[in-house]
């Protein structure tokens, strides 16, 4: 089954609204001719207004890095699903390492956050992945296998398909280093078998991206592998010339 590239930039907590505006202006002409790709670039919640009206009507969509579960409630630094699609938000990432690490995200949170995504109507991008140690030891598949299932528990069926699933070597992210190609593909993989768990239609179907360190030089490559459906961009997708540059690998 075909399925459509994505290629999203995450900007973790990077950029002002003016250099957000700055940077859109470098991207839109990058990519206004890869129409056989999804992008998306995920920002601050302080630059979501700014980069939906700068990039309405083009082919770049605007994502946030986060959202509780709770449509509403006394969550203190908190923002809800139905907040984000009051702005136009068009999806959201879910689990990254980053959020996992630093700010207690734990799995049976991202089983609430992910249904909670797509009854609002974003498109939720559930990251995994392992940590040096965990590979090491031969834990990655124990790893995802746990992440994935308890992420998906609680997602319908019949809208499995509408999830993207991001793997994260989360020794490979801001390291510089990144899994081979062998390593990216055997994960990935294995991520999609996760899916077929649930279903093996919405398996064929859901997007599979790898992030860590991927950049110009590398994209290709790693983008031609079979279960790699697109990119999860970090420290590349603050530029918008590197992060066109993988664009145009995955067009």
């Amino acid at each position: 089954m075909s399925r459509t590239p994505f290629i999203a930039g995450n900007w973790k907590m990077h950029k002002t609204v003016e250099e957000a505006e700055e940077f859109i202006q470098g991207l839109l002409p990058r990519v206004y001719a890869a129409d056989a790709v999804d992008v998306a670039i995920c920002v601050p919640y302080t630059a979501l207004t700014a980069m939906v009206d700068s990039t309405r009507g083009s082919r770049v969509g605007v994502y946030a890095q986060n959202m509780h579960y709770a449509s509403h409630g006394a969550y203190t630094g908190e923002v809800s699903a139905s907040m984000l699609t009051e702005l136009e938000v068009g999806g959201v990432v879910l689990g990254h390492s980053e959020r996992r690490q630093f700010f207690g995200e734990t799995d049976e949170a991202l089983q609430q956050k992910v249904p909670a995504a797509l009854e609002a109507g974003l498109t939720p991008i559930l990251c995994c992945g392992e940590t040096e140690d965990e590979r090491e030891r031969g834990d990655t598949e124990r790893k995802l296998r746990h992440q994935i299932l308890e992420g998906l528990e609680k997602v319908p069926k019949d809208r499995l398909h509408e999830v993207v699933v991001a793997y994260e070597p989360i020794w490979a992210i801001g390291t510089g280093l990144t899994a081979s190609p062998q390593q990216a593909q055997d994960a990935c993989a294995f991520c999609r078998a996760l899916v077929a768990h649930f279903s093996k239609d919405a398996a064929e179907q859901v997007r599979v991206l790898y992030g860590g360190s991927v950049k110009g030089e590398n994209a290709k490559e790693l983008l031609a592998l079979e279960d790699v459906d697109g990119a999860l961009v970090g420290g590349a997708s603050l530029d918008p010339d590197s992060f066109g540059d993988i664009v145009d690998a995955a067009a």
